[in-house]
């Protein structure tokens, strides 16, 4: 529970303007997310910078520093590099709720806004899909057919419909036409013109 309270921002005391506050989150910060299995070290700094209004609060939330990540492909260890920038908005409303990702409606008596599960989801986000050690990532992929951005594999449909058609004509000029089947691709090609 002590944890949990170490993530408030008390925004009730704050008056209107740009405050700033500062967390250090280290490995005892990842062990508190119970369904946690991708990450359980690193040491980052997150600055909140709260811009306070009449009906609206907005935090923008700087992360930096390194997590520890185990490569997909060597299963060492290996520290990563976070440099993150994200913001959440809460507007003053009748009740609390979620009206989307980043945008949050609270009462005015709200006392405060806890944003510990708010930074690890947004370090959590910031992961590379594919967690590759830096001494492996200039190797080649043994799959030259995948191209892959951002951690998705995109196929070439066109380039494979290019080698279909290459593949059939081959077997074409390899194989004796039935001399039935090449005077029914005639009529077939006559009635087409």
């Amino acid at each position: 529970m002590k944890f949990w309270k170490t993530f408030d921002i008390e925004v009730i005391k704050f008056k209107e303007g740009q405050h700033e506050i500062d967390f250090e989150i280290d490995d005892k910060f990842f062990q508190n997310f119970e369904d946690n299995e991708i990450l359980n070290k690193g040491k980052l700094t997150v600055r909140v910078i709260m811009e306070k209004g009449a009906n609206v609060i907005e935090l923008t939330f700087l992360i930096k520093g390194e997590v520890e990540l185990t490569c997909d492909r060597s299963l060492e260890v290996f520290d990563h590099p976070l440099d993150i920038t994200e913001k959440m908005i809460y507007k003053y409303g009748s009740e609390e709720r979620e009206i989307d990702e980043n945008v949050c409606m609270i009462t005015r008596d709200t006392p405060s806004i806890n944003v510990a599960q708010l930074i690890y989801e947004f370090i959590l986000l910031a992961l590379p899909a594919k967690k590759i050690h830096p001494d492996y990532r200039n190797d080649l992929d043994d799959d030259e057919d995948f191209a892959t951005e951002g951690g998705f594999i995109y196929f070439d449909q066109e380039e494979d419909e290019n080698e279909e058609k290459e593949n059939q004509e081959d077997e074409n000029i390899s194989k004796p036409v039935d001399p039935r089947w090449e005077q029914l691709l005639k009529l077939k090609n006559k009635e087409q013109s």
